[in-house]
């Protein structure tokens, strides 16, 4: 059986060598990532600092262990200047930030007037094209972007099975249709997930996200089209094209929880390209619940 995290030695390959006096920074939303990432940082001899944005970061208690501040979305002008101040060298986006700044409350600062029309811009196209502005804007500024799963390799899916129960055939082809399905959406910049039973795709993400996905789903189970229907898959994929370092596919105990109860018989992700949150838990969970979760390589079949 295969493992969440990488072995030691290809942990130790891919860790981050940050040179002398650097100094790593987290922008924090909500949810466990940011707490993940700090405790990964620091166990790697990499204390971090952390900055709570305010109404999104929802595990407070936990991150405030850490030399911290906040900030408003709406203080958005101020961060490069508050991340010099503090030293950051090097920054991570981690957590999930569920609303969008309001333009007319922005402070205007000189460094962010001359990206505000690329945001403007990024936001009528999507997240993704949003994350690469603000990545882009923020290296310009002297302050290097660093995916999450650059810092704390471990939270990245492993390949392979990962659970003592594996796919069945006719899960691979749930499998395969709704990965297609996904990759389709993600080139539009609408979502990361699709759901497959029966072999072939029944729902995918949109703005609801992957808990509003498998709620839907499990609505969907009395359809008529569906009746009689049993197990199905809930892949997750990184958007072609996507910036890396921000957004990566997720997934953790509550997903296994939502996918159990949209009557799934497992979950599908990318290898190296997803995070497994909460990874023991989420795993033991699975496991309890008689679910499969799947790393699959990148942009090839299971076989």
């Amino acid at each position: 059986m295969a493992t969440t995290s990488m072995t030691k030695a290809e942990t130790a390959t891919a860790a981050l060598h940050l040179p002398p006096g650097a100094r790593v920074g987290i922008i924090a939303g909500g949810g466990s990532l940011p707490v993940e990432v700090a405790d990964g940082l620091a166990a790697h001899g990499y204390p971090p600092f952390v900055l709570l944005m305010e109404g999104e970061a929802d595990r407070k208690q936990e991150l405030h262990r850490y030399e911290h501040d906040s900030l408003a979305l709406e203080q958005i002008g101020s961060l490069v200047p508050r991340l010099k101040r503090y030293g950051i060298t090097h920054l991570v986006l981690a957590g999930e930030i569920k609303r969008r700044p309001q333009l007319a409350r922005i402070r205007p600062s000189l460094g962010l007037l001359t990206i505000i029309p690329s945001v403007i811009m990024a936001l009528a196209r999507g997240d993704d094209g949003l994350l690469k502005v603000v990545t882009r804007g923020l290296e310009k500024r002297g302050i290097k972007v660093i995916g999450a799963h650059e810092v704390v390799p471990e939270l990245a899916a492993g390949e392979g099975t990962l659970t003592v129960t594996g796919p069945r055939q006719s899960d691979w082809r749930d499998i395969e249709a709704a990965r297609q399905a996904a990759k389709a959406i993600g080139a539009l910049d609408i979502g990361q997930a699709a759901i497959a039973i029966g072999g072939r795709t029944i729902a995918l993400e949109g703005i609801e996200g992957t808990s509003g996905l498998l709620e839907r789903t499990r609505g969907l189970r009395g359809h008529g089209r569906l009746a009689g229907k049993s197990r199905g898959v809930l892949v997750k994929c990184a958007k072609p094209g996507q910036e890396l370092r921000a957004d990566l596919p997720s997934i953790g105990p509550q997903t296994v929880e939502s996918a159990h109860a949209a009557g799934l018989a497992g979950i599908a992700v990318e290898a190296g390209r997803s995070l497994i949150l909460e990874g023991p838990a989420t795993l033991a969970r699975a496991n309890e619940l008689g679910l499969f979760i799947v790393g699959l390589a990148a942009d090839s079949g299971h076989g």
